[in-house]
């Protein structure tokens, strides 16, 4: 009798772990970080970094070993609007928008922040041809990868452009434009691809700021250094999007569009092998304009706009299990 109830609860708690891994768990931490949307969440040597947004705000730092949330240094100007990289132990903002709605201007510079200094400093300077804001950014080895944009904040001017940074030797290349613009996404490599997935072209100028969102899903090659669509589309488009990789799979989440009030709390993931879609559990909480982290197995999203547009901004934070 012993042992049955002895495995009869080895299967309760098996089947409790088991559930645990099919939705997303909102993480009680110590404290809470500021709410705040249209910024960035990334990770850098084991910790979690919130910057930017919508005003001036300092960044601040998440250790998932204690539970709590620390303010670092003050944001050295506004910014918004970008896709912030770990690279080489800092965190960079690389094509942001600064200034108020629509009529947002695009940084003329890098911002590099170093955790373990906790200072920031002004990076390279982008080309004036070639600025832009709420771009796709990622990293491959040594060199820094844009994508797409747009030049005038949501109001015009959104475009395809692709542009590659040398770190080492600081030069700039044009490479091909991607097959369309797009601006409120992310890029991702995946497998040697970069993907850019989701989004739309802002277009405040004839009123339709989050009318046109983008469904093809595009991708550079760097074998024939060429850009290439896959043939099945984003299952839910929308902007605002965020995007990260894992093996050879394209995970495309959060968003804002016109077909709902509440920001979107799908999650949706492209095996970009056999070019399928499949779904993991929504968000608790829909958001849009910020980031999501991979770390240890497990997929992390903090603050956001709960609703299309400016509000309500988050300051919660969601885990799912995902290997």
């Amino acid at each position: 009798m012993k042992s049955f109830f002895t495995l009869a609860f080895l299967l309760i708690a098996v089947s409790a772990f088991s559930q645990s891994k099919d939705h997303w768990t909102t993480i009680e931490t110590e404290n809470f970080p500021l709410p705040r949307h249209e910024n960035s969440f990334v990770e850098n040597n084991g910790k979690f970094y919130l910057l930017g947004g919508r005003g001036i705000k300092p960044i601040e730092e998440y250790d998932p070993k204690t539970n709590m949330w620390k303010t670092m240094a003050m944001a050295p100007m506004e910014f918004h609007h970008f896709q912030a990289i770990s690279f080489k132990n800092e965190i960079y903002v690389i094509g942001a928008l600064t200034g108020g709605y629509p009529h947002e201007t695009p940084l003329t510079h890098f911002l590099i922040f170093n955790p373990k200094t906790n200072e920031w400093r002004q990076g390279a300077e982008i080309p004036e041809d070639r600025r832009r804001g709420s771009v796709g950014v990622t990293v491959r080895g040594d060199k820094i990868y844009l994508v797409c944009g747009i030049v005038d904040g949501h109001y015009a001017d959104f475009v395809p452009w692709f542009d590659e940074y040398d770190t080492k030797t600081g030069q700039w290349t044009v490479l091909p434009d991607a097959p369309r613009p797009r601006d409120h996404f992310g890029a991702v490599l995946v497998e040697d691809k970069i993907y850019a997935a989701g989004g739309r072209t802002s277009h405040a100028e004839i009123g339709k700021v989050l009318d046109l969102v983008i469904p093809e899903v595009d991708f550079f090659d760097f074998k024939t250094n060429s850009w290439n669509t896959v043939e099945a589309g984003l299952p839910t488009p929308r902007g605002g999007t965020s995007s990260i990789g894992n093996g050879k799979y394209l995970l495309v989440m959060n968003g804002e569009s016109t077909v709902q009030e509440s920001s979107h709390a799908e999650v949706e993931v492209l095996d970009t092998r056999t070019g399928e879609w499949s779904s993991l559990p929504d968000l608790n909480r829909g958001r849009h304009g910020t980031g999501v982290i991979y770390y240890k197995g497990k997929l992390y999203v903090a603050a956001g706009s709960a609703k299309r547009g400016g509000g309500p901004e988050l300051n919660t934070m969601e885990a799912l299990d995902w290997k």
